[in-house]
C-alpha cells in the first residue's frame, strides 16, 4: 500500500526528512519549561497563563485535527510540512519578540503548525516507506522528537543565562529554519500531489483502491476506534507524568528540585529505547507481542511509585521506555490499516484528534487529585488507569491488524 519502488524516494532521504520533522514537533513546547520563571517575571503571566504555554499547543493538537485533515487533502503532504515549519518557526519568532499575549498567540500560532506535522508523517510513512520499515520508519520519529525535546530541555537554561529568555527560545527556530529549506527542495524536487484516495501496490504502481465489503470496512474501524482508546491513554499517561512526576520526586523522596529533575528527564531519555525496541522486537515476532511489552513496562511505572518509591529510577526508566514504544506500536498500525493516503490522514487526525483531547485533561486533573487528597496517591490511580487503557485498546488493535 506504499509507493512503487520505482517511484518511491530513496529510504535514507525519507528518513532524513522525517528527523528534520521531528526535531520542530515537540522542542518548541518544551522550550519555555526551562525558563518559565523568567518568562513570567518579564511578561506578567499568572501561573495559569504560564501553564498554557505548554498546554495550549497540546488542546490545538486535538482541536486542529480536521484542519489538518483537510489542508493535507488539499495540498499533499510536502506542502503540508513546508507550512508546518514555516508556522512554528513564525510561532517561535513570535513568541518571543513581544508581552504576554503575544507569547500566548505566538504559541497558539506553534500549536497549530505543529498539528500539520503530526497529521503528514504518518502519511509519508505510508507512502514512502517499504512495508517492513515501517516500524522503524514510526521509531525514528518518535525518538527523535524525545531527543529533539531533550536537547531543547537541556540547551535553553544556559542561553539564557547568556542572552536572556526572549533569545533563547528564539534561537531554536534555527534547526526548524534548516528543516524548511530541506523540505522546500524537497518539494520542488518532487511536487508533493494532492493526498490520493487510491492504492498504490507495491509492484505494479497507482491503482484505484479496490472496494471493501462491509465487514472489512467495520474490521478497520474496530481498530481504529480501538487506537482512538489507546492514544487516549498513551497521551494522558505521558502528559500527566511529565507534568508531575519532577515535584512528585521532590515532595515524596525529598529531592532537590534539580535532582528530581534530572531524575525525572529519564523519563524522557528513555523513550529512545522503546521507540527502537519495538521495531526489533516486531520483526522477531508480532506487533502485538511488542505491545503486550510496552503495556506491562507502562503498567509498571505508576504501580512501582506506589508500591516500591524509593525506586523511583528504575521506575523512570521503565515508564520512559513504555512511552517511547507505545507510540511507536500506535502509529505503526495506522499504515497497516490504511488502504489510500487519504484514509490515513483521516484515521491519524482521528487519532490524535481524541488522544490530545485526554492529554489536554489529564494533567490538570491530576493536579486536582493532589490538592484534593493532598498526596500522590489518587494522581498515580490515574496514571494506571490511563495506562491500563492505553494495554486495552494497543493490544486488541496490533492483534486485529497482525492478521491482515
Amino acid at each position: 500500500m506504499s509507493r512503487p519502488a520505482a517511484v518511491r524516494p530513496a529510504l535514507p532521504w525519507v528518513i532524513a526528512g522525517i528527523v528534520m520533522v521531528a526535531l520542530s514537533l515537540r522542542a518548541p513546547i518544551i522550550a519555555p519549561t526551562a525558563v518559565i520563571a523568567d518568562i513570567r517575571e518579564g511578561t506578567g503571566l499568572s501561573a495559569a497563563g504560564a501553564g498554557l504555554l505548554t498546554g495550549l499547543p497540546v488542546l490545538l493538537f486535538a482541536l486542529a485535527t480536521p484542519l489538518a485533515s483537510r489542508v493535507i487533502r488539499r495540498f499533499g503532504p510536502e506542502t503540508t510540512i513546508v507550512l508546518c515549519l514555516a508556522g512554528i518557526m513564525a510561532g517561535t519568532l513570535i513568541r518571543s519578540s513581544g508581552p504576554a499575549l503575544v507569547v500566548l498567540g505566538g504559541t497558539a500560532v506553534i500549536g497549530a503548525a505543529m498539528t500539520l506535522g503530526n497529521i503528514a508523517v504518518p502519511v509519508l510513512i505510508r507512502r514512502d516507506v517499504p512495508w517492513n520499515k515501517v516500524s522503524s520508519a514510526t521509531a525514528a520519529y518518535s525518538a527523535t522528537m524525545n531527543v529533539g525535546s531533550m536537547a531543547t530541555l537541556l540547551g535553553t537554561a544556559p542561553l539564557a543565562g547568556v542572552a536572556g529568555w526572549r533569545w533563547a527560545i528564539a534561537a531554536w527556530s534555527i534547526v526548524t529554519a534548516v528543516g524548511l529549506i530541506y523540505w522546500v527542495l524537497r518539494r520542488r524536487n518532487a511536487p508533493g500531489a494532492p493526498v490520493s484516495s487510491g492504492m498504490a501496490s507495491k509492484t505494479t504502481g497507482p491503482a484505484a483502491a479496490p472496494a471493501r465489503t462491509p465487514e472489512q470496512r467495520a474490521h478497520t474501524q474496530r481498530i481504529v476506534a480501538l487506537l482512538v482508546f489507546a492514544f487516549c491513554g498513551q497521551s494522558a499517561a505521558y502528559y500527566a507524568t511529565t507534568a508531575w512526576l519532577p515535584l512528585l520526586l521532590t515532595e515524596t523522596r525529598d529531592l532537590a528540585p534539580a535532582a528530581s529533575g534530572a531524575s525525572a528527564s529519564l523519563f524522557q531519555v528513555a523513550a529512545i529505547l522503546g521507540a527502537f525496541g519495538v521495531p526489533l522486537l516486531a520483526n522477531r515476532t508480532r506487533l502485538s507481542v511488542a505491545a503486550i511489552v510496552v503495556a506491562v513496562f507502562w503498567i509498571t511505572l505508576p504501580v512501582g511509585l506506589l508500591i516500591a518509591p524509593q525506586a523511583f529510577v528504575l521506575w523512570s526508566i521503565i515508564g520512559g521506555i513504555a512511552q517511547g514504544g507505545g507510540f511507536t506500536v500506535i502509529f505503526s498500525v495506522i499504515p497497516r490499516i490504511s488502504h489510500s493516503d487519504a484514509e490515513a490522514a483521516s484515521v491519524s487526525a482521528r487519532i490524535q484528534g481524541g488522544g490530545y483531547l485526554a492529554a489536554t485533561a489529564a494533567p490538570p486533573l491530576a493536579g486536582w487529585l493532589n490538592t484534593l487528597t493532598g498526596g500522590w496517591t489518587a494522581p498515580l490511580v490515574l496514571v494506571l488507569v490511563a495506562t491500563l487503557t492505553y494495554t486495552t485498546g494497543a493490544v486488541t488493535a496490533a492483534r486485529l491488524s497482525d492478521r491482515d
